[in-house]
């Protein structure tokens, strides 16, 4: 076989309390795309800080086309030609491109930074990834599929021949994705190898040559291209078999408990929507990516005010003017970003679980420290929380257990309506299956829940009846019985109708 581009040999790394990998190996051909895949926690983000120089082995080595390297810093992965593309954009939004691809290697002429040649070369890598943009252009006015180019264009400016792609697609519409897609294919071609993250496993089988799997910080296995299917990919990273990933109980829904009539959207007032959610049921809400799902479920929630219609929760109608007035009518929203909106990252596990019962809890207008603790007690054990203890602060939890923490949270305080923007954006196949049970069980203690997904097939495995939306307008509802992904797509297209739909 020929000598590979790049080599980890029984890499380890601890943490206080964490021992985040052990003696992991990989390795990446040149122009292979190498997906690395694991739950949250596995140890895929230490390893490729590892590969990009944020952090550093406490043994093993690294080889770069066969000779050992030590990477203490990002400037000497990025003499090797490692470049770390973050999910978090790292763009300078108030900056045009030029200046972005650039920030911190500017070339100069005479002492003073030479423009014309950053425009020039710009537009040359510009080239490379498709994007025929002026390297002017101010950064801050880009879709999020356009800056993604710009970073893999910063990255091959700086010579690039090793990308590492973390969840590279997790804010990317279809057509999006299709185009990052594509540009990967190029890249491969011109024999730059890309490591993938994702825990999109259609992706994976999509893009990606061979699959690399961590579990709890080990290898847990490889699988070539033509061994590369779902089950496979899910049994080695969780070391189990996932054949009930969907767990649903059929049972009777009771009475409505969340109805919207005439209900105007901003930005939207010119369509009237109008659905309804009884207690027990599990409701999806399908769309693509503007369809206005989120921009709905703000208005119920009271982040946003409606411009005309009316909400009513258990027969009694509402007037949300702040989410304090909807978590007084029995409203909960779980959102879709959940570092921005669902969390205090600084703050303990406890202290999150309990903000929305400060009110409730509190004795003479002071916290109370036991029904505190004991909240938090309560939901960790609930939900499975894995923490060391209610004093962890939060932004050092798994994406999964963050996700449940924000759960916690609204479900401290019992609501009758629960509200789910992305459910289970970013959290691995363990986590989700986690999810999914904790909405069967609120679905049969009563709670109404109304879910929004992009991933089709949560929409299909978990809605008793999927509501879809396109541009702003409900264009259909979907019972179980006739719940297919070619009928939600036909809706989500803006047809009114779905194929076999009775005239």
């Amino acid at each position: 076989m020929p000598a590979p581009l790049l080599e980890v040999r029984n890499v380890s790394k601890s943490f206080p309390g964490v021992k985040a990998l052990e003696r992991v190996s990989l390795r990446l051909e040149r122009g292979e795309a190498l997906a690395v895949i694991g739950e949250n926690g596995a140890g895929k983000s230490t390893l490729m800080k590892i590969l990009a120089g944020v952090q550093s082995p406490d043994e093993g080595e690294i080889l770069v086309e066969e000779e050992p390297v030590s990477i203490p810093s990002v400037r000497r992965a990025t003499e090797l030609g490692v470049a770390l593309i973050h999910q978090e954009l790292n763009m300078a939004g108030n900056l045009d491109i030029g200046a972005n691809i650039f920030l911190g290697r500017e070339p100069r002429r005479l002492g003073l930074i030479d423009f014309a040649a950053i425009y020039r070369q710009s537009r040359e890598v510009l080239a490379r990834v498709g994007l025929n943009l002026s390297p002017r252009t101010r950064v801050g006015t880009l879709p999020i599929g356009q800056q993604q180019l710009v970073e893999i264009a910063k990255a091959l400016s700086a010579n690039a021949r090793i990308l590492i792609m973390d969840e590279p697609t997790s804010s990317l519409s279809s057509g999006e994705t299709a185009r990052l897609f594509e540009v990967i294919r190029d890249l491969k071609a011109k024999g730059v190898s890309i490591v993938y993250i994702s825990h999109r496993l259609g992706e994976v089988k999509e893009v990606c040559d061979r699959v690399t799997v961590l579990r709890d910080g080990k290898n847990a296995g490889e699988l070539s291209r033509d061994e590369v299917d779902h089950d496979r990919m899910v049994r080695l990273m969780v070391g189990r078999d996932l054949s009930q990933f969907y767990v649903r109980k059929p049972h009777q829904p009771g009475e409505v408990m969340l109805e919207v009539k005439d209900l105007r959207v901003p930005g939207r007032s010119r369509h009237a929507i109008n659905f309804a959610v009884r207690a027990g049921e599990i409701v999806g809400m399908a769309g693509l990516v503007g369809a206005g799902r989120t921009e709905l479920l703000r208005v119920l929630f009271g982040v946003d005010q409606a411009e005309g219609g009316e909400i009513r929760v258990a027969d009694q109608r509402i007037v949300p003017q702040s989410p304090r007035d909807a978590i007084r009518a029995g409203l909960a929203l779980v959102p879709e970003d959940r570092k921005e909106q669902g969390l205090v990252l600084e703050m303990a596990v406890r202290h999150n679980i309990s903000l929305a019962s400060l009110r409730r809890d509190q004795t003479v207008g002071f916290r109370n420290g036991g029904k505190e603790r004991s909240a938090a007690r309560e939901m960790i054990a609930k939900l499975n929380i894995k923490t060391p203890s209610q004093e962890q602060i939060v932004q050092y939890l798994s994406g999964g257990n963050q996700q449940k923490v924000v759960l916690g949270k609204w479900l401290n305080i019992r609501p009758r309506v629960l509200l789910l923007d992305e459910p289970t954006r970013g959290v691995d196949v363990g986590a989700k299956r986690e999810i999914y049970i904790i909405m069967e069980d609120l679905a049969a203690a009563g709670v109404a829940i109304l879910f929004v997904s992009s991933e089709m097939e949560e929409i299909l495995g978990m809605s008793d009846r999927t509501l879809v939306m396109h541009e702003g307008r409900l264009t259909g509802e979907l019972g179980r019985e006739e719940l297919s992904e070619e009928a939600v797509m036909h809706l989500a297209t803006g047809k009114t109708k779905h194929p076999g739909a009775a005239a």
